[in-house]
């Protein structure tokens, strides 16, 4: 494995008369044989041995899948201790060339594939070197508008900046639509981007063997001519270096931007404004940095159309007492699906890996959505779900006779527990009579182990 490593990929593939590959490989030998040796030494702070260490704990702590070399990250460690005097070593002679990613792909929502590039564990330490060094640089040259893969920013803090904007007249939005944004990055235009800020041109040349590193699909090594593929630690950061221009753009015209990675909205006072945002902002993001916006998806929308507005899984809305963030029903109608899948009936030989599985997910989903105002919502799934499990506990119990025993076991008089375990009904009718709810109440179901979602949302929902 060691020497596939050292290898890194080079006997996969046949692409020394791959034109681009070429002409990144010999832009990386003239600029170490000419570098100034008072360049600025930031590749020296990037293969720095505790910030290589500190990059590697943060991908172990991320797991991940091996890339295509097979090398987990726990096998990765020992291969490091042994080797990284060398890999330093090769990467100042400009003598180290990234392993091709390893291609996969996850299903999306709407019925297509979100395409993934799985660097090995060896470049996912590098990339993450490489980030940790140059998000420093970056942090403070970025827009205010800009949430997505920041340090102390999340999805939460754009819907409220959203919502503040409504509440000063931004009542229209445009969305945009990125088609395949993370695939599409034009190479030439990003590594000019990069330049304006690395001064160290080593490293800028190290990126763009990344860039170029090609992607391994069914055992074939595809030459990468453009994008930079997700899954890689450095992505991310090269993503909002390139979508930066356009943030700064718009902040210079005075328009609100407020954007997530390649979720994008405009935000106007009109609809005739936000019209004239979309033409503009369609026009520069396709002629100035070569992207494609999907027309079909991209439109001017009001914030409080339900229907129509939808931003990283909120929407907006308004009443009596001002404007609030919600839920989008597309994000409700997920949320069910996954946790009627978590207490399916096929899943319920053992009530308690159902019950812990249930809470972590919700747990999750809450911790994302709790700034939304959804006091009824949550009363409703969670009533809903404490059905789902008490249908799962009333099958696991089977015959009639040992329903009977159990329901009286837990204090359901017996007139009750025979009427109720001789039942022809099926499941879900079951759990809605007087001796199952008797018996299965909300404080027992808890203390075995149920995640009450009204108890948790409330404190959750408070800190908002």
């Amino acid at each position: 494995m060691a020497e596939n490593i050292e290898n890194n990929g080079c006997s996969q593939r046949d692409n020394a008369e791959h034109e681009g590959y070429v002409k990144a490989s010999r832009s990386f030998n003239r600029i170490w044989k000419e570098r100034d040796s008072a360049q600025p030494r930031l590749l020296e702070a990037i293969l720095y041995k505790d910030n290589f260490n500190r990059a590697y704990k943060r991908v172990k702590a991320n797991r991940g899948a091996p890339g295509i070399d097979g090398m987990t990250i726990e096998e990765a460690l020992p291969y490091l201790k042994e080797h990284q005097q060398e890999l330093t070593d090769r990467i100042y002679r400009g003598k180290y060339t990234p392993s091709p990613v390893r291609r996969v792909e996850i299903p999306k929502p709407d019925g297509g594939v979100r395409k993934l590039g799985i660097p090995t564990v060896i470049d996912r330490t590098l990339q993450q070197a490489i980030t940790q060094q140059l998000v420093p640089i970056y942090e403070p040259l970025f827009a205010e508008g800009s949430y997505g893969y920041r340090p102390n920013r999340s999805a939460k803090d754009a819907i409220l900046k959203v919502k503040e904007y409504a509440e000063q007249g931004y009542t229209f939005a445009e969305v945009l639509d990125l088609s395949k944004y993370f695939d599409t990055l034009n190479h030439e235009i990003l590594i000019n981007l990069l330049r304006k800020n690395v001064k160290d041109e080593r490293v800028v040349q190290l990126i763009k063997r990344y860039l170029k590193s090609g992607v391994m699909e069914n055992g074939v090594v595809i030459d990468t001519e453009e994008g930079s593929p997700q899954g890689g630690n450095l992505s991310p950061l090269l993503a909002n270096v390139y979508l930066n221009e356009f943030d700064q753009e718009f902040l210079k015209r005075g328009v609100p931007c407020i954007r997530y990675a390649d979720d994008i909205v405009l935000l106007a006072k009109s609809r005739r404004a936000s019209e004239r945002l979309l033409e503009s902002s369609t026009k520069y993001l396709e002629e100035r940095l070569k992207l494609t916006v999907n027309r079909e998806k991209s439109r001017t929308v009001s914030v409080f159309a339900i229907r129509n507005f939808k931003f990283l899984g909120f929407a907006l809305g308004r009443n009596g007492k001002g404007i609030y963030v919600r839920v989008h029903p597309k994000s409700w109608k997920k949320v069910k699906s996954r946790l009627k899948e978590l207490s399916s009936r096929k899943r319920c030989q053992s009530i308690k890996p159902n019950l812990e599985k249930i809470k972590v997910y919700a747990r999750g989903w809450l911790n994302y959505y709790g700034i939304a105002s959804m006091k009824n919502n949550i009363d409703d799934i969670n009533g809903w779900l404490y059905h789902r499990i008490r249908m799962c506990i009333w099958k696991q119990w089977k015959k009639p006779r040992t329903k009977v025993r159990n329901l009286i076991k837990m204090g359901v008089p017996e007139d009750l527990a025979m009427q109720a375990g001789n039942t022809r009904h099926g499941h879900w009718f079951a759990t809605h009579t007087v001796a199952v709810n008797m018996a299965m109440t909300k404080e027992r179901l808890i203390n075995s182990g149920f995640y009450d979602l009204a108890t948790a949302y409330q404190s959750v929902h408070v800190n908002y």
